[in-house]
């Protein structure tokens, strides 16, 4: 009843605030929208693993995707100051079936105590022209 006496009481912008019929905030889509409007990489034996606990060293990350084939190359990415994991990292796979594997197996997995997440990695971007810093404001281009 006290709602009520609100709403009424309120200015007529508030009044969506206090009303049940009409939905008063548009949340944001679920992260598996989300992760379904994200375009997808093309299959390789390459895949990018994010989530990573700080702590999680590059042995640690091989082991874990080694139960799925063989791992021909295992790399996590680290900070160059702290010495410690960026939170992401690369696997490399010696076939295809063995990465849709490890995919399949490690994606959405605990991984020294924090859940990560695994997909196919995309290529580099290739880089833009250089941009010359020292070039004077005044010289033509």
């Amino acid at each position: 009843m006290a709602l009520r006496i609100a709403a009424a009481a309120a200015p007529r912008g508030l009044r969506r605030c206090f009303s049940t019929s009409i939905p008063a905030f548009n949340f944001p889509p679920s992260a598996a929208a989300a992760a379904q409007q994200r375009e997808k990489a093309e299959p390789s034996t390459n895949l990018f693993v994010s989530g990573l606990s700080k702590r999680t060293t590059t042995e640690k990350l091989q082991e874990a995707f080694s139960q799925f084939g063989e791992v021909l190359h295992a790399r996590v990415v680290t900070d160059r100051v702290s010495g410690y994991s960026k939170g992401f990292g690369f696997v490399r796979y010696a076939t295809l079936e063995e990465a849709a594997k490890g995919i399949e197996g490690m994606d959405g997995k605990f991984l020294d105590g924090w859940v990560i997440f695994a997909e196919y990695a995309r290529p580099r971007q290739p880089p833009g022209p250089p941009e010359n810093n020292m070039a004077s404001p005044y010289s033509r281009q």
